[in-house]
C-alpha cells in the first residue's frame, strides 16, 4: 500500500500569513493537534496545537516559523515509511505529503495510518494469532508454514521483531482458523515455545456446544 493510496487532498493547510487564531479553529473544526504550512504550496513545516496555545490570537503563523516540525513522506513511498516517520516523532496527528520539489499533495492524519496498519496487518480478518519466541537463528518461515498447513490452515500474516530485553525473535502468526488448538499441539510437538496466543480451543467450542444442547433442551 501506498501513500498516494491513503492520502486526503482535502484537508486544509496553513499559510505563513494566517493567523493563531485562524490555525486553532482550523484544528478544533478537523480534531487535529497539527496543521501542515505551506508557502507558496511548498512545506515550510508542521505547527503544533500547543505552540500556538502560548501565542497571541493576532500572532501571524510566521512569526513561530523556528518552531515548525520538519517532516513530510513522498507520495510514492509505502505507507509503512510514514508509520515510521510518525511513531518516531511520538505523539503527531498528521503527516504532510509532498512531491520531490516539497509542493504539499495533501496529508494523512494518524488515525488514517492507524487504519491503514490494520487492513495491511489483517487485523479485520477472521483468525486466530499465535505469538511464538525463540533465537534468531531457529527462524524458519518454510517450517513453519509447513507445520501450520498440516492442520489445515495457512499464515494470513507474519511479523517478525527483537525484544531488546531477551534478544529473542517475538514471531506473530496469524492464521486462518479461529480454533487453534490442533496448531498448537503441532508446534508444541517441535518444541515451539509458544509465549501466547488468541484464538479458541477446541475444547472451549466441545463445551459451548454442549451447553447449547442443555439449554436447547431445557427450553422444549
Amino acid at each position: 500500500m501506498l501513500v498516494s493510496q491513503i492520502i486526503e487532498t482535502n484537508f486544509p493547510l496553513l499559510h505563513l500569513t494566517d493567523k493563531v487564531s485562524f490555525a486553532l479553529h482550523l484544528m478544533d473544526d478537523y480534531n487535529v493537534q497539527h496543521l501542515a504550512v505551506v508557502a507558496e504550496e511548498k512545506l515550510t513545516g508542521i505547527i503544533s496545537k500547543d505552540i500556538l496555545l502560548e501565542e497571541d490570537e493576532d500572532t501571524f503563523i510566521s512569526g513561530v516559523q523556528d518552531q515548525f516540525i520538519q517532516a513530510s513522506v513522498l507520495s510514492h513511498e509505502h505507507f509503512l515509511s510514514a508509520v515510521k516517520l510518525v511513531a518516531g516523532m511520538g505523539d503527531i496527528s498528521l503527516i504532510p505529503v509532498v512531491n520531490e520539489t516539497k509542493e504539499v499533495l495533501g496529508i494523512i492524519t494518524s488515525k488514517k495510518l492507524i487504519h491503514a496498519a490494520s487492513i495491511f496487518n489483517a487485523v479485520e480478518e477472521p483468525g486466530g494469532m499465535i505469538v511464538l519466541e525463540m533465537d534468531k537463528r531457529n527462524f524458519s518461515f518454510g517450517e513453519l508454514s509447513r507445520l501450520i498447513e498440516t492442520n489445515d490452515a495457512y499464515i494470513t500474516q507474519l511479523n517478525t521483531y527483537t525484544e531488546t530485553s531477551t534478544g529473542l525473535l517475538q514471531v506473530t502468526i496469524k492464521i486462518n482458523k479461529i480454533e487453534i488448538s490442533d496448531v498448537l499441539a503441532t508446534l508444541q510437538r517441535y518444541d515451539y515455545s509458544i509465549r501466547y496466543y488468541f484464538g479458541e480451543e477446541l475444547y472451549e467450542n466441545e463445551l459451548k456446544e454442549n451447553l447449547d444442547l442443555l439449554m436447547a433442551y431445557l427450553n422444549i
